[in-house]
C-alpha cells in the first residue's frame, strides 16, 4: 500500500511516543550536564523525573542515522537531498552541514577564507536586511542549500545576512524522559598496577570513584512533528510530504538503530504509538525507505534543490 499523509494535512501536530528499556539489566545512564549532573526534577504528581536524553542531544542523533560514514554520504534512501560538503586544504573531507552542529551556520561553512555559501545566502536574502523576515524564502534557500536544517532548525547569526535575524525553528524535537527514577550508585578504582601510590594530578596511582547510575519504572522516547509550520513554509504538497517522510524516517531510524545513547546507557525499542493524531498509523522503517525516493525525485523534479546537489567550500583558516 502506498504511503499517505492525507490524515495530517490539516492537523497541527504528529505526536509519537515509544516505550524504551535497557536492553541488558536494568540500570542506565542518563545524560549529564556541568555543574548539574544528571538532571531530575519532580513531575507534575509528585514523582521523581530524570531527562535522559535532551532535545539538543536527540537532533544530533537523528542526523547521525541519515549519514553513511563508510561512504562519507547520505543512507541509500536518502541520497539525492542537498548538503554543504567541507573539504580540508588537501582536497580531503573535513565535515558537512549535516553533521555540523550549526548545520549552515558552522563557521567551516560561513567564516572560512571561502565565501560562496556565504555569499549564496547573502544574495538570494539580500532584501531581508529591513523589515521583517520573509520565512517562506528563507526556508526555500535552506531547503535548495540543507534540506536537513528545515527539520532541525538554523540560526545563521551573521550580522551580514538580514542583520543576523535569519532564523528557523525546529520542525522535529525529540527528547527521552524517566519516570519514577531511583539512583543506582557504584563505583570503581582506576588501578596503577605500576605505581599504586603515584602522583594521581599526573594520571599515576590508584583513583577510586564513585558512579551514579538509575532505574525507571519507565522510559519514554517523545517526538514532535510542527506540521503547521512545515504548512506555514508554503513550498508546496511535495515539499511538505518529504519533509513529513524524512521526519518519520529519522524517528524510525533512530528507534531502531541509535539507542545506545552511551556506553552505560543501552536501550531498546518495546512499543511506539502515535497519540496526535491517534488514528494515524506510523510506516514502518523500511516502508518510509522505500518510499523516500521517489519523494525526492518529485521535490528536485521541481527545482527546488541547488544543482549540483551538493555544494563543496574548501575551509582555510
Amino acid at each position: 500500500m502506498p504511503i499517505t499523509f492525507e490524515m495530517l494535512r490539516t492537523v497541527p501536530r504528529l505526536l509519537v511516543e515509544a516505550e524504551l528499556r535497557p536492553i541488558q539489566g536494568t540500570r542506565f545512564q542518563p545524560t549529564g550536564f556541568p555543574d548539574l549532573g544528571a538532571a531530575e526534577y519532580e513531575g507534575p504528581d509528585g514523582r521523581r523525573m530524570l531527562l535522559v536524553e535532551s532535545a539538543q542531544s536527540m537532533a544530533n542523533h537523528m542526523e547521525c542515522v541519515c549519514w553513511d560514514k563508510a561512504a562519507d554520504d547520505w543512507v541509500l534512501p536518502l541520497r539525492g537531498l542537498p548538503y554543504v560538503r567541507v573539504l580540508d586544504e588537501n582536497g580531503q573531507p573535513l565535515t558537512n552541514s549535516v553533521l555540523e552542529a550549526h548545520r549552515l551556520n558552522s563557521p567551516y561553512i560561513l567564516e572560512g577564507k571561502d565565501k560562496s555559501v556565504f555569499l549564496l545566502l547573502k544574495e538570494e536574502l539580500a532584501d531581508m536586511e529591513e523589515g521583517p523576515v520573509n520565512l517562506r524564502r528563507l526556508a526555500a534557500s535552506v531547503l535548495k542549500y540543507d534540506t536537513n536544517a528545515l527539520l532541525h532548525g538554523v540560526f545563521l547569526a551573521k550580522k551580514e545576512l538580514a542583520g543576523g535575524r535569519l532564523r528557523l525553528p525546529r520542525v522535529v524535537s525529540a527528547f527521552i524522559e524517566a519516570e519514577d527514577v531511583r539512583v543506582a550508585s557504584s563505583g570503581g578504582v582506576k588501578n596503577d598496577r605500576v605505581n599504586p601510590s603515584g602522583d594521581t594530578s599526573r594520571g599515576f596511582g590508584n583513583v577510586p570513584y564513585h558512579r551514579d547510575e538509575y532505574t525507571a519504572r519507565r522510559i519514554v522516547a517523545y517526538f514532535n512533528v510542527d506540521l503547521a509550520q512545515i504548512r506555514h513554509f508554503g513550498l508546496g504538497q511535495a515539499v511538505e510530504d518529504l519533509i513529513i517522510g524524512l521526519s518519520i524516517f529519522k524517528i524510525r531510524a533512530f528507534l531502531a538503530e541509535k539507542l545506545r545513547l552511551r556506553s552505560a546507557c543501552d536501550l531498546e525499542c518495546e512499543v511506539v504509538r502515535t497519540t496526535r493524531p491517534v488514528e494515524f498509523r506510523l510506516p514502518e522503517l523500511e516502508e518510509i525507505a522505500e518510499a523516500l525516493p521517489a519523494m525526492i525525485q518529485r521535490v528536485a523534479d521541481e527545482g527546488r534543490f541547488a544543482e549540483p546537489r551538493v555544494t563543496t567550500v574548501v575551509y582555510k583558516k
